[in-house]
């Protein structure tokens, strides 16, 4: 990741430059803070990745004095992240209101007539990028690639892939899946990767294409296997299983996990949600936690951001059209 690498040079640069909040102290910017709680929209359901990372943010800011107001986190996940979409447009100009994204972020719009253009937000933060690996039952008896395949093929439209939402990122993944390899899932819509990931262990669906944030606890406890990973290099905390690249399939995928404001967000709390995240960015427990779930930090912001976002809303619409195809 040469050019991540290289953002995150320059941004670390800038950041010494300009003498922003080390963690530990709050973040603070020339003319605004917020003077009321600042409202946290979430454009998924509690359970997923995105709900619990937005979550644990709240946590670093409040313990590290981040904001002088709280952060209070809500859940919009209605129509795949339509409701949030549309609540952030209603919110134009509104200092106090932000989103944690997905990559529904793009594949909402794109395929839904709600009125959103993305290009009118105000890009905050890109926080991280999270991965996705196949998973299935430890008692499924499947082990490997080769094994997964049979057993779909064998399955004949009728094994359940869980995922959330239709024309969401796990419905993209699955997709990928069929076009490699020839085979069909007979896809189970959820509410979140929380509860996708409970269903595989209770056996309502056979396999998911999971966040690793979302399924590690159960992969520690014996009941989950990964099968693979659609990550270039294998994913540090699944050191054991093979990328689909090295098995000799290059698929990948991944999930941006950031941060954006209404439209016409005033300049100075821009600069200053751009500070806190700065600085949250340093924070000792957010590289841990990082570490731990597999995300790839990769602080981006500004036209960076938003030229980011442009660039995945194309990939994602030439995704969908092969899926439609």
């Amino acid at each position: 990741m040469n050019n991540a690498m290289t953002r995150r040079q320059a941004l670390a640069g800038a950041a010494a430059a300009a003498g922003l909040a080390a963690a530990g102290a709050p973040a603070r910017a020339a003319g605004w803070a917020p003077n009321r709680p600042v409202e946290m929209v979430i454009m998924a359901g509690q359970g997923g990745g995105a709900d619990r990372l937005a979550r644990f943010f709240q946590t670093l800011i409040q313990q590290h004095n981040l904001s002088p107001m709280p952060m209070l986190p809500v859940n919009k996940g209605g129509g795949s992240g339509a409701e949030a979409l549309r609540y952030l447009k209603d919110q134009e100009g509104n200092p106090h209101v932000i989103m944690a994204t997905l990559n529904s972020l793009y594949t909402t719009p794109l395929q839904t007539d709600i009125g959103v253009d993305i290009t009118e937000f105000t890009p905050l933060a890109r926080m991280a990028v999270d991965t996705f690996a196949l998973w299935v039952r430890t008692d499924s008896g499947i082990e490997t690639l080769d094994d997964y395949i049979e057993a779909v093929k064998a399955a004949d439209g009728s094994w359940r892939m869980g995922g959330t939402g239709s024309g969401q990122e796990d419905s993209l993944v699955t997709a990928i899946l069929e076009q490699a390899f020839g085979i069909r899932h007979n896809y189970i819509p959820m509410g979140g990767g929380g509860d996708v990931a409970r269903n595989l262990v209770g056996g309502h669906i056979e396999s998911t294409v999971n966040n690793p944030s979302e399924a590690l606890s159960f992969e520690r406890a014996g009941r989950v296997r990964a099968i693979a990973a659609f990550t270039e290099e294998r994913i540090s905390v699944l050191p054991d299983t093979p990328t689909f690249t090295e098995l000799g399939y290059p698929l990948l995928y991944d999930m941006q996990r950031s941060f954006i404001g209404p439209a016409n967000m005033p300049a100075e709390a821009v600069a200053w949600y751009q500070e806190m995240f700065t600085a949250l960015s340093q924070t000792p427990e957010w590289v841990a936690y990082a570490e731990e779930n597999a995300l790839v930090t990769d602080l981006l912001m500004g036209d960076d951001l938003m030229a980011y976002f442009v660039s995945e809303r194309e990939r994602h619409a030439e995704l969908l059209s092969a899926m439609e195809a």
